[in-house]
């Protein structure tokens, strides 16, 4: 259960992420309110991660998911750049995650 409570964390931490771009500095009504819902929630879910997952791991993975999402939505959403060095990294960012699930003894 720790790793769905883990999943839901980085999915409202990239939510939050988008939303607040889209609220233009919190001047969007709706976009500010789900950035401090997302928020909140990625919080929670981050916390109730913690209760079995050691720390630096889950802090690791949901700051991990909100890089890759949010640098993948940026692409699509914002038509933002990423240049080949760029997604080089996030690639090893992915491939980090992915060895500390792997190797993750929970």
């Amino acid at each position: 259960m720790q790793w769905i409570y883990l999943v839901l964390a980085g999915i409202f931490e990239v939510t939050w992420a988008v939303a607040m771009k889209i609220s233009n500095g919190f001047t969007v009504v709706l976009p500010s309110v789900i950035t401090v819902i997302g928020y909140i929630l990625s919080a929670v879910f981050l916390a109730l991660a913690l209760k079995q997952l050691p720390l630096g791991t889950a802090y690791a993975m949901w700051t991990g998911f909100g890089i890759v999402g949010t640098t993948v939505l940026g692409v699509f959403l914002f038509n933002e750049n990423l240049s080949v060095p760029q997604a080089i990294c996030v690639s090893l960012i992915v491939i980090g995650i992915v060895g500390l699930k792997l190797l993750s003894n929970k």
